[in-house]
């Protein structure tokens, strides 16, 4: 079954945001390469996202198939090995994780099982079955708030949520495996991405949503806390580079444009050609608890060692994704009517933070 596929990745978390992004980058580009996704399906992984690949690969003859999807948990030590076993895996890329700050103040308990808890079992296995390359997808939020300057890889980590919390915890205890177990690990932190398919509880979908639906954007604080907005498919090709090229035991920083919250929501606000002030569109709520003001990743490690440059204008590539959102409102729409969803922002509502 393996013989025809040059190799086989493991791609943990991708019928998320990011994850399936980067398989649709990655299966267009690579045909030599066999793709495995594990993902539990949680709230916001959503395997329609891949349904143009999953409809390719229905005609092909089983043995031939280059994209095969599994439903499960990477804290599930049963399934790792199975598939371990199964497909000899050439390396494993995890995007599983539980990532919305909000929800992680509200309660921690998944973020400590799936971000710390999964991904040592996910190291664990990678291990015992001598695993070539492991890439753990990271955030630079782990680098807390950053005033002047900016953080670089060696920077020291300073989370300010319970998400960005256990995602370092994640990145050290990967460390900890490269130094006492040689595990091939290289480790990629990247900003705040943005573009199709995200989950519309994060800034830029929910923002394109509600001004659609008419409904006001809640904006944290004064809004002018500063991001680096990075297009998804800009942080596919870095992912790509780290993984042919990147130096095994090192972190990669991926940063994008320099952006305050209102700037990004004025820049929504013309994108729709909305008529009226953005004030009349926004409503300001009580800032997040430990809510930084500015990320500020230093990416010149990835540019100069990998040659990788964002390749996609901010502005442009805004534009092109609130096109996307107007084109593909059954999707989100479908989300924002579950529970899950509606649940969540009564609770924000109630903490005034919505």
């Amino acid at each position: 079954m393996s013989l025809i596929f040059e190799k086989t990745i493991l791609i943990c978390g991708g019928a998320g945001f990011i994850g399936s992004n980067f398989i649709q980058y990655f299966y267009n580009k690579y045909p030599e390469y066999r793709l495995v996704n594990l993902d539990a399906l949680t709230y916001s992984g959503n395997r329609q996202n891949l349904v143009s690949i999953e409809s390719k690969e229905m005609i092909r003859p089983l043995v031939e198939r280059r994209y095969h999807f599994v439903q499960g948990d990477i804290c599930d030590s049963q399934i790792l090995n199975r598939l371990f076993k199964e497909y000899n895996f050439s390396s494993v890329i995890n995007f599983a994780a539980e990532s919305h700050v909000d929800r992680s103040l509200c309660s921690s308990y998944d973020f400590i099982r799936t971000n710390i808890n999964g991904v040592h079992n996910l190291i664990e296995t990678s291990r015992r079955h001598s695993l070539p390359r492991f890439i753990q997808i990271s955030t630079d939020e782990v680098y807390g708030d950053v005033p002047v300057g900016f953080s670089f890889e060696d920077s020291p980590l300073n989370p300010s949520s319970p998400y960005s919390a256990s995602k370092a915890s994640a990145d050290l205890l990967i460390k900890s495996y490269t130094r006492s177990h040689k595990l091939p690990a290289i480790i990629v932190r990247g900003s705040n991405n943005f573009g199709p398919l995200q989950y519309p509880e994060k800034l830029v979908p929910l923002a394109i949503s509600n001004f659609l639906e008419n409904k006001k954007m809640p904006v944290h604080g004064t809004g002018q806390h500063i991001r680096s907005w990075l297009y998804v498919i800009d942080f596919c090709r870095a992912i790509d580079l780290v993984l042919h090229k990147g130096r095994e035991n090192e972190t990669y920083n991926v940063s994008g444009t320099a952006k305050t919250n209102l700037e990004v929501l004025q820049a929504i606000h013309k994108a729709l050609r909305l008529s009226g002030h953005l004030d009349n569109h926004k409503i300001h709520t009580r800032d997040r608890p430990g809510a930084d003001l500015r990320y500020a990743p230093g990416d010149s490690k990835i540019q100069h060692e990998l040659g990788w440059t964002p390749k996609y204008i901010f502005d442009v590539v805004l534009n092109d994704t609130v096109e996307w959102y107007l084109n593909n409102q059954a999707w989100w729409k479908e989300i924002k009517q579950k529970s899950v969803f509606i649940e969540h922002y009564k609770r924000q509502e109630q903490a005034n933070y919505y």
